[in-house]
């Protein structure tokens, strides 16, 4: 198992305008393979509902742990509220409406890149699957949905063989009118 760098490069209260970075960085990268993650914390009973139409095998677990209710024994999700949620390597047109499922739900969206492009102008060599990854967080400051907060982030994350992903970061940033401001959390993929 590895690790990944996730930095932080535009954070907003507008989930529209985090949307909209989604799809700039999206353009950016090879995303001809790309499959989208989720993980998710659901309070309430309409957005379970909202979100298991989009995702109906999703896993869940109830948050004070497995003992306490999970997608293993059959149990209804809705009589263990809250819950965490997750579901794998889904089609890139799941993430929107996911996203717009979610009300106040504190969630991250992660979009497996097949990698991040080459920037000869910028000096960047392409960067592999294996460290190319785009995640945003909703209505959460971090990747885990422990600090959930009002607004989302767009998080990028980048290595390359140089160790440079700080170049990148900041190249991705500007791409988006954000600005990589240091935040780095570290993901285990």
């Amino acid at each position: 198992m590895s690790n990944s760098a996730a930095s932080a490069i535009l954070t907003t209260t507008d989930l529209s305008e985090a949307m909209r970075a989604v799809r700039v960085l999206l353009g950016v990268a090879d995303a001809s393979r790309a499959e989208v993650d989720f993980e998710a914390v659901i309070s309430s009973r309409d957005t379970l509902a909202r979100v298991r139409r989009i995702l109906p095998g999703l896993e869940w677990w109830a948050l004070a742990g497995k003992e306490h209710g999970s997608s293993e024994t059959g149990e209804d999700a809705a009589d263990h509220l809250p819950i965490r949620v997750s579901d794998w390597g889904r089609p890139l047109d799941r993430a929107e409406p996911f996203v717009a499922a979610l009300g106040p739900d504190s969630a991250a969206v992660r979009w497996d890149l097949e990698s991040w492009l080459a920037v000869p102008e910028a000096g960047l060599e392409a960067i592999s699957q294996k460290y190319a990854y785009l995640t945003l967080t909703v209505n959460s400051r971090d990747l885990y949905q422990d600090e959930p907060s009002p607004d989302h982030t767009v998080h990028v994350h980048v290595r390359d063989r140089n160790g440079d992903q700080t170049a990148r970061a900041h190249w991705l940033a500007d791409r988006v009118g954000g600005r990589f401001t240091g935040r780095v959390e570290t993901a285990p993929l």
